[in-house]
């Protein structure tokens, strides 16, 4: 979250906006060559605080937003389905359907997935897509030094002898073991189909996948195509009219795109009830409700349903090594007034449970922090600790916004059962840093999983010496079944394990769950159809205005 800002004047506004970079609304519609102009009914605005860095989301560095833009210019093998929740709609992790596949083939042994392409699927250069350009796009998946690799090898995806073309628009995915994430991989932003042909000719010997070139340039059949792209200010999308792989072959509504950076959110917020922008998901919490109040936009709220916010512990550092003051700090906590003053109740709790075994196999899900000082005083003498101790806690300075008001509260009430508590706002790079080197007692962190298989969650974010797992969590047990279950077939027993990693998980509390923030997308009123996708960033594909 960027730090708090108030509303300005639509002058006040713009000019931030220039000053940072940015088009005007005005500047920005007139950008668009007037023979090529759409209606501003057909033209959709995005304003965002982030950048589009790159044109290719497997380049390493890339931003979140890029994500989102892969989604919309690329097409992928397989998309997951959505679905409606509470009225709005989310991603269906457990719907697939073909995108660039129209039919997608599993053996019964589950090792063998077989793509058959869609007939008259064209690159966005009008050449037809090939096998053979879906063969070279795995290939470069799993061997290009990319963001791509290591993601896809949690499906067992790992080299290129596993990709085969068997028949004309036909391609097989041949795996060891029946790994229940392979598909499901080949369905996120990390898994791009690339027109080959083009993309071979730009080239070299030293860059062998072309990945300097495809940072500025696509080699793309998707929804979208880039009509210009001035990095870290504003990316330009018109529609491709020839795309036939969308659900029952419809075309999306917007024929244009404008994605624009503009980074104070209170002018964000402006361009928005003004009317000069469409649709913004990043706004500040303390703005959201009275801009909504006011009329002039609409909300649509939905818990990040595969992230979360999380204190999270050093499993390696005294005293945190200690499960018993991990125990006693998450009895400390209060919870209700820190969910309140970060969030000010925007999102789901993930505390407030009361379970000793875990009820069911999903995950994130509340778990069973309560506060409660007897207890935590209690579980802190156990440990050795009945006169406290003195430590640091850190959160990062982008999320500056709702980090400070709950480190407050929790400095305030762990000095209530003996621990003293400096509090550290660091530059975001320096926080990461210390946390891959290990050097933090305790801090605030946020993770989202690309998929919210509870496995995936678990194996991710608890297991192995590898960046995500922030608390360096090591457990025998739950190392033994999160490399177990990835593979496990039988739904029963599969859902048996999870129920017994989520369990160790709240016993053991390597990381206190807190909440999941809401993603806050907040549009013109007659902007319809907005989807919370895993990748947290916008499908302009779902989007229409009414």
């Amino acid at each position: 979250m960027k730090s708090r800002g108030v509303l300005v004047s639509r002058r006040q506004g713009l000019k931030a906006a220039l000053a940072a970079g940015a088009s005007t609304a005005l500047g920005a519609f007139a950008s668009v060559p007037a023979a090529q102009a759409q209606s501003r009914a057909e033209t959709l605005r995005q304003v965002m605080g982030g950048t589009l860095n790159s044109l290719d989301a497997t380049a390493p560095g890339s931003t979140r937003e890029v994500f989102g833009l892969a989604m919309n210019v690329y097409d992928r093998l397989a998309s997951f389905g959505r679905k409606q929740v509470n009225g709005y709609w989310i991603f269906d992790f457990d719907t697939i359907r073909g995108e660039l596949a129209e039919k997608i083939d599993r053996s019964a042994d589950g090792r063998t997935l077989t793509f058959h392409l869609r007939q008259g699927a064209r690159w966005h250069d009008g050449t037809p897509v090939m096998a053979a350009d879906v063969k070279w796009s795995l290939d470069r998946a799993v061997s290009a030094k990319s963001l791509s690799a290591a993601q896809l090898s949690t499906g067992s995806l790992v080299k290129p002898e596993q990709f085969r073309v068997v028949g004309d628009g036909v391609i097989e995915v041949s795996l060891e073991r029946p790994d229940r994430l392979a598909l499901a991989n080949l369905c996120i932003p990390l898994a791009p189909m690339f027109n080959s042909t083009l993309a071979k000719k730009n080239a070299t010997t030293e860059d062998p996948w072309a990945q300097s070139w495809l940072k500025e340039n696509t080699a793309a059949g998707g929804a979208y195509m880039v009509e210009s792209h001035k990095p870290g200010q504003q990316t330009i999308l018109k529609r491709n009219d020839d795309w036939k792989n969308g659900v029952d072959g419809k075309l999306p509504f917007f024929r244009r795109i404008i994605a624009q950076t503009v980074p104070e959110a209170a002018t964000r917020a402006s361009l928005l009830e003004k009317g000069d922008a469409d649709l913004s998901i990043d706004l500040q919490s303390s703005d959201i409700d009275p801009l909504v109040q006011r009329g002039k936009v609409k909300l649509v709220a939905i818990p990040q349903t595969n992230g979360f916010t999380a204190i999270v512990f050093n499993t390696r550092m005294a005293p945190f090594d200690n499960v018993k003051v991990r125990q006693a700090i998450a009895a400390a906590l209060p919870y209700e007034d820190m969910f309140k003053a970060a969030l000010f109740g925007r999102g789901r709790k993930l505390f407030g449970a009361d379970w000793s075994e875990a009820p069911n196999d999903s995950f994130p899900q509340p778990l069973p922090l309560r506060t409660d000082l007897a207890k935590a005083k209690a579980l802190l003498a156990e440990a050795g600790f009945a006169n406290g101790f003195a430590t640091s806690f850190a959160f990062a300075a982008g999320a500056a916004a709702a980090a400070e008001p709950a480190a407050a509260l929790l400095k305030e009430a762990l000095a209530k059962i003996g621990i003293e508590v400096s509090i550290q706002k660091m530059p975001d790079a320096q926080l990461a840093t210390m946390e891959v080197e290990r050097r933090l007692p305790f801090f605030l962190e946020t993770g989202t999983a690309w998929l919210p298989a509870p496995d995936y969650f678990l194996r991710t974010y608890f297991n192995g010496d590898q960046r995500w797992n922030f608390s360096s969590f090591k457990d025998d047990e739950l190392d033994r079944l999160v490399q177990a279950a990835r593979f496990e077939t039988d739904p029963a027993k599969y859902a048996a394990m999870c129920r017994q990693m989520i369990t160790i998980v709240g016993r053991q509390d390597p990381a206190l769950m807190l909440w999941q923030p809401n993603q806050d997308a907040v549009m013109a009123p007659n902007v319809d159809g907005f989807t919370y996708w895993f990748h947290r960033q916008v499908d302009y594909r779902d989007l229409r205005r009414s």
